[in-house]
């Protein structure tokens, strides 16, 4: 029996209050049926890796195809989905609204609002970020199911490693009414163990080469997403078959 959309909201919030999980990041409905044959528990989008199937770059993708996209990868298989959903397309805090409402129309039942302005490629001051966050969590608890607002914070990715920033922001946006704090591009243990140790919500990590399951959940962290890493490791795989065969003519590359 396929489970509600209520039922996966519930799932899905209740594997933020037990042990450390892995979330994939699937880039479309047929990565998102494999992962889930994998075992996991639950998928997340990855913006930059749905970017990538549509031959553009993260960042350049409309609110109408990620809400498409949601569809498809809620219909793929009958795990919970939690959508990237980037600023929330636009800069007011009624867009980052607007964003959860739609998400969840198309099935999803978690999303994350970042603070990151791609358009002007800046940082929303705290005070406008937490804003926005506040229009999310407000419609994200107008829904009619459970729906899991997480709040990102983009300094480490954008060139401001300033901890203490991150820090001040992840509680603002916690305050805010966020269930998920996310600060992707936390590197070492310590970073990581800081960053939890200030909040009292579920923490979103997201991996890296060179780290492990074992030392980030032992450092704090609830989530363990993968971003677009696996898109990258599918495409670049596929790159490399697609190069010895032009250079070489032999086919074993084709071989699984």
């Amino acid at each position: 029996m396929t489970p509600s959309q209520f039922d996966k909201g519930q799932t899905f919030r209740a594997l933020h209050e037990g042990e450390a999980f892995v979330i994939p990041n699937p880039w479309d409905a047929g990565s998102a049926r494999a992962l889930a044959k994998l075992g996991f528990r639950a998928l997340a989008s990855t913006s930059g890796g749905f970017a990538q199937t549509l031959g553009r770059s993260d960042g350049e993708v409309s609110l109408d195809e990620v809400v498409e996209h949601a569809r498809a990868l809620d219909g793929a298989t009958d795990l919970a989905v939690s959508m990237d959903l980037e600023n929330g397309y636009g800069p007011e805090a009624a867009d980052a609204a607007l964003a959860i409402t739609r998400v969840a129309g198309a099935g999803a039942v978690g999303g994350s609002i970042e603070d990151w302005d791609p358009t002007g490629n800046f940082i929303y001051e705290v005070e406008r970020a937490t804003e926005r966050v506040a229009a999310a969590a407000e419609a994200a608890r107008a829904l009619d199911f459970p729906f899991t607002l997480t709040a990102r914070a983009e300094n480490h990715l954008r060139d401001n490693p300033d901890l203490d920033d991150t820090i001040r922001r992840l509680r603002a946006y916690e305050e805010a009414g966020a269930d998920v704090l996310y600060a992707p591009g936390l590197r070492t243990d310590e970073e990581i163990r800081t960053v939890c140790a200030a909040v009292s919500k579920p923490v979103n990590v997201l991996a890296f080469p060179g780290m492990s399951m074992d030392l980030i959940a032992a450092a704090g962290a609830q989530r363990v997403s993968l971003g677009s890493w696996l898109s990258h490791v599918a495409s670049g795989a596929a790159m490399k078959a697609a190069s010895k065969i032009r250079d070489t003519g032999d086919f074993s590359a084709l071989s699984p």
